[in-house]
């Protein structure tokens, strides 16, 4: 019996990464219900398994007295002659470990035993998972579809599924089962049925942690990216930022003919990725923010964090944007609300001088952007 069940216990922690000493302590606590089960108490019970044998015993902590009459209680009390043959220089008064025998519990008692081993086995499988992804939650794994659950897709990763809600889903997007995605883990709950784990694929994160895996350069910290701008399944803008001067933060994450950036828009479906240079200059950034459109002057607020921007005539509804996104995601990627307007719309507005916009553009070069149109 010892010998099976350390093969049991050998098993049990490679497949279900459970450790044995949790599952010795399991088999410590059941012998014990078990015992309270059988004598109606477990105060003075106590349960010993051998790590290395698998031999287990139950030894109740009795008190000696002086005959067999004295005995009021079985199982907390021993007259000295029984034990004598237990230790013998015990002295009334004294206390003494004596063997309980398990073959003696009833069937109820070993059912309930046998029961408390498996719920502990469940709760520490439960708690492995949780555990195991929960370290995941903020980061972006691979998925197999399994199904769809009314409008939810469950997602099988690995050891547990995660649920895909509608929410989190790309409008467009369509999946079948068996496809492989990749998704970010957006939070993790234990619950008293196993993990609860939440994914997502419209989370401006997850376009972030692809670039993370596959540039090297974002991996050891040369570029860094600074700030991201998603509207999922369409665009996202991405501002990025070298460490090391030699290196140009917007062809690393591109790579060699496309090959990195291409690479994540295959994982997003098509979804489309700018990639702009950071500077701490908000003007500029500004103009990198509204690529492609060709910028003539910017005056950023930096207090108010507010922009007023000058483009062509012929660039305003490319700056702008098919019903707004550029430049509603060059505001949400620089944090500056920004007013866009073409050269006549500008000149056009009451109190407006152009000289003067340019010349007050041009004083504080922390505050303000100029370049001259092309043509």
């Amino acid at each position: 019996m010892a010998s099976e069940l350390i093969e049991a216990l050998n098993i049990l922690e490679k497949e279900k990464d459970i450790s044995r000493e949790t599952l010795y302590e399991a088999i410590e606590g059941s012998l014990k219900i078990a015992c309270k089960n059988h004598f109606g108490k477990d105060d003075n019970i106590n349960v010993v398994v051998d790590r290395e044998t698998g031999d287990f015993a139950c030894y109740a902590t009795k008190t000696v007295v002086e005959t067999r009459d004295d005995v009021m209680d079985e199982l907390e009390e021993i007259c000295h002659d029984d034990a004598m043959g237990i230790k013998k220089d015990v002295k009334v008064g004294d206390t003494v470990e004596v063997e309980v025998k398990s073959k003696e519990f009833g069937r109820i008692a070993v059912t309930i035993a046998k029961n408390v081993i498996l719920q502990k086995i469940r709760e520490e499988e439960r708690n492995v998972i949780y555990n195991q992804y929960n370290d995941k939650e903020k980061k972006v794994v691979t998925g197999i579809v399994q199904r769809y659950v009314g409008k939810n897709i469950a997602i099988n990763l690995g050891k547990a599924d995660a649920i895909l809600n509608e929410s989190e889903q790309v409008k467009g997007e369509r999946f079948k089962p068996t496809d492989r995605i990749k998704v970010y883990i957006v939070e993790v709950k234990n619950t008293p049925k196993g993990p609860r784990i939440l994914v997502s694929r419209t989370h401006p994160e997850l376009v972030k942690k692809l670039f993370e895996q596959e540039v090297a350069e974002i991996q050891d910290g040369t570029v860094e990216i600074k700030s991201i701008a998603r509207e999922a399944g369409s665009r996202t803008k991405m501002a990025v930022w070298s460490n090391n001067p030699n290196v140009d933060p917007v062809g690393a994450c591109v790579g060699m003919n496309g090959a990195r950036v291409n690479s994540i828009v295959d994982e997003l479906r098509g979804e489309k990725v700018d990639i702009i240079n950071w500077d701490e200059n908000p003007g500029n950034l500004i103009q990198n923010a509204l690529s492609p459109a060709k910028i003539v002057a910017v005056f950023a607020d930096p207090d108010e964090k507010t922009a007023k921007v000058v483009v062509p005539d012929y660039q305003l509804s490319l700056a702008i944007g098919k019903e707004g996104q550029n430049a509603r995601l060059a505001a949400r990627l620089t944090g500056y609300k920004i007013d866009i307007k073409s050269e006549t719309q500008a000149k056009d507005a009451p109190g407006f001088r152009y000289e003067d916009y340019i010349d007050e553009f041009e004083d504080d070069e922390e505050e303000y952007y100029e370049e001259g149109s092309e043509e």
